[in-house]
């Protein structure tokens, strides 16, 4: 699936406040590479004061805009929503945001994955673009939503149905944007693509997490005339398994490095810490929290399985997914195990080829009489 679908008129523009503390030729060469990835025309320009920031975000082509920590640049968010805004900081404060803005649905704010963090801000700017989706509420809270990106041929009303949840140890610095690229990927070949977000349980609670995807996915299908897919990366691995065992009507589940043992996660201290953190207590502490969220404890799901594995991943996670796959097998289960070279985010790089293989699968599984890799 090529997944560069438009030709973009206007080159993507990343523009710095004037206070931002960061090496602009850094910057700069991190930009270049996404460009050139992504296969788009860019530049980053940074702003003198704060004027030119502001006449800057009036671009007329994508922006991303890292204002810094100039009040008054961090200010003028609320009146540009159209354009991608990263922080490079983590919040002042735990439960701290950029105050999202009172109009323009969509919007995007990224926080606290340091430099790395543009990368992630120039792919959404430009998978927003590639492929529009449309933003629908799940509940009143600013994570409680979905993304949908709808295929372009067929009856949209009757496509399959393919919902992504995104890893990142349930923290709230990694959001849905992980996965625009899949779901621009899926949309093409024909699935309605819902990427979820989801309340993390870092700042409300492992409860609020496990009941929003219940309710996300439960608006997802609905009633879906035909298949339905979970696909989940990392700690999104965990949560697609655990959807899957709770509603029977998924067709298929997917985990794409996922934590699909939690005890043991727990006892390696996967994360540093994350998984305890996450269900607020250790497998000792709270076992009946362990034993309704971990896939393993699950076992059998009753649902068919396609768990997906770089063998470049960390160790750990390898060991995870090969003894959940032989576990869920001898368990009855319908499973599927797919290890490929990789790291942890090559499986969800819609140009890597562990990707093309595991669209393979599951188009293989939704179309098996006329789709293909």
């Amino acid at each position: 699936m090529d997944n560069k679908r438009m030709i973009f008129a206007s080159e993507v523009l990343v523009v710095t406040g004037p206070a931002l503390v960061a090496d602009l030729r850094l910057l700069t060469e991190v930009a270049d590479r996404e460009f050139a990835a992504l296969g788009v025309q860019g530049r980053v320009s940074p702003a003198a004061d704060l004027p030119a920031f502001r006449e800057a975000l009036e671009s007329p082509g994508p922006v991303v805009a890292v204002p810094g920590p100039d009040p008054e640049a961090r200010a003028l968010f609320a009146g540009h929503p159209r354009a991608v805004w990263v922080d490079l900081t983590k919040p002042a404060a735990p439960g701290d945001r950029f105050p999202p803005p009172a109009s323009g649905p969509g919007a995007t704010y990224l926080y606290g994955r340091g430099v790395g963090g543009l990368t992630w801000a120039i792919r959404h700017a430009v998978h927003r673009l590639r492929w529009p989706a449309r933003r629908v509420p799940y509940g009143e809270h600013p994570d409680q939503w979905a993304e949908v990106r709808l295929p372009e041929r067929g009856d949209a009303g009757r496509a399959p149905v393919a919902v992504l949840l995104h890893g990142g140890y349930w923290r709230s610095v990694w959001g849905a944007d992980l996965m625009d690229a899949l779901c621009v990927d899926l949309a093409g070949r024909g699935f309605a693509a819902w990427n979820l977000e989801y309340r993390r349980p870092d700042l409300h609670g492992w409860a609020a997490t496990t009941e929003d995807v219940a309710r996300g996915v439960a608006l997802a299908v609905g009633d879906a005339p035909g298949p339905v897919v979970l696909v989940g990366h990392s700690a999104g691995g965990q949560l697609a398994l655990r959807a899957a065992a709770d509603d029977r009507r998924v067709t298929l589940a997917v985990s794409l490095a996922g934590i699909v043992d939690l005890v043991e996660g727990e006892r390696r201290n996967l994360g540093d810490g994350a998984v305890e953190a996450a269900l607020g207590g250790t497998a000792d502490e709270a076992p009946g929290t362990y034993r309704d969220s971990s896939p393993m404890e699950r076992l059998p799901l009753g649902v068919p399985q396609l768990v997906v594995q770089g063998g470049g991943d960390n160790l750990d996670l390898l060991d995870l997914g090969r003894r959940y796959a032989r576990a869920a097998q001898d368990a009855g289960d319908d499973v599927t195990y797919l290890e490929m070279s990789g790291g942890h985010f090559d499986v969800i790089d819609a140009a890597s080829p562990i990707w093309r293989a595991t669209a393979g699968a599951i188009t293989g599984r939704v179309f098996p009489s006329d789709r293909s890799s």
